[in-house]
C-alpha cells in the first residue's frame, strides 16, 4: 500500500463549511442592501415628481367601463408613481372593477383593496387620491423588488412583497390565482389586441358582479 504525498490534512466539516457560510451571509447582506438602496430611490423619486400628468385615456380600450370611467385620473397616477397606466387599471380591475366603496371581506379599502394597515391614522381609506396613494407606492415598491416583472410584483401586491422571492408553490392559492388574472389581462394589453381573453374569463368566473356593483356605486 503506498502512502500519498503532499496529502492537506483533513478539515473538521464545521471549518470547511465556514467559507460557504460567510459567502452566504455576504451574498444576503449585499441582496438586502441593495433593495434598500433601490427602494430609497424610488421614495425619493415618488416624492419628488414633478411629471405633469400623461394624456386622458392613455389606458388600452379592453378594460371595461368602469375601469376607463377613471382613465384621466389613472393616467395621471401613471405619471406621478412611474408606472404603466395599464399595469395600474389591470390592478383596479382586478381588485375592485374601479368601485371607490368596494370593501372586502378582509377589510380591503377602495380602488386599489389596500389593508387599513398601510394608511396613517385619520387618513380617508377610501378617498381615491389617499387610496392610491398608498395602493400604488406599494405596487411601485413591489416593481422595483421584482426587477421590474410585472407579473412578480402583482403577486406581491396580493400576498406581500416576501413572496416576490418565493417559489410559486409556496404561494397561497389566491395569489396564484391573482397572477393567473393580473399576469394574463396585462398580457393581452401588451399584445396590443382589440379584447382580453382573460379579462373575458375572469368576468365569467365571478368578476362581472364587481363590475355590477361599480357600475351602480358611479351612476349615484
Amino acid at each position: 500500500m503506498t502512502t500519498p504525498t503532499c496529502a492537506a490534512p483533513s478539515l473538521p466539516g464545521p471549518i470547511k463549511a465556514l467559507p460557504l457560510l460567510i459567502l452566504a451571509f455576504v451574498i444576503v447582506v449585499g441582496s438586502l442592501t441593495g433593495r434598500a438602496i433601490q427602494l430609497q430611490n424610488l421614495k425619493f423619486k415618488i416624492q419628488n415628481s414633478s411629471a405633469a400628468p400623461v394624456e386622458a385615456g392613455y389606458i388600452w380600450p379592453i378594460f371595461t367601463p368602469e375601469v376607463q370611467h377613471w382613465g384621466e385620473r389613472i393616467s395621471g397616477w401613471a405619471a406621478t408613481y412611474a408606472l404603466d397606466p395599464n399595469l395600474i387599471a389591470t390592478v383596479m380591475q382586478i381588485e375592485s372593477c374601479g368601485n371607490p366603496q368596494a370593501v372586502s371581506g378582509s377589510g380591503a379599502q377602495g380602488l386599489f383593496q389596500v389593508m387599513p394597515f398601510h394608511f396613517a391614522a385619520g387618513e380617508a381609506m377610501l378617498d381615491p387620491e389617499t387610496n392610491a396613494r398608498r395602493g400604488l407606492t406599494y405596487l411601485a415598491e413591489g416593481l422595483a423588488l421584482a426587477g421590474d416583472k410585472p407579473g412578480l410584483a402583482l403577486a406581491g401586491y396580493n400576498g406581500g412583497h416576501s413572496l416576490i422571492d418565493k417559489f410559486w408553490s409556496e404561494w397561497p392559492a389566491e395569489t396564484q390565482r391573482y397572477y393567473y388574472w393580473g399576469s394574463g389581462i396585462y398580457a393581452d394589453v401588451k399584445a396590443g389586441g382589440s379584447t382580453s381573453p382573460t379579462l373575458d374569463e375572469w368576468l365569467a368566473a365571478g368578476g362581472a358582479s364587481l363590475c355590477e356593483g361599480a357600475k351602480a356605486e358611479l351612476a349615484k
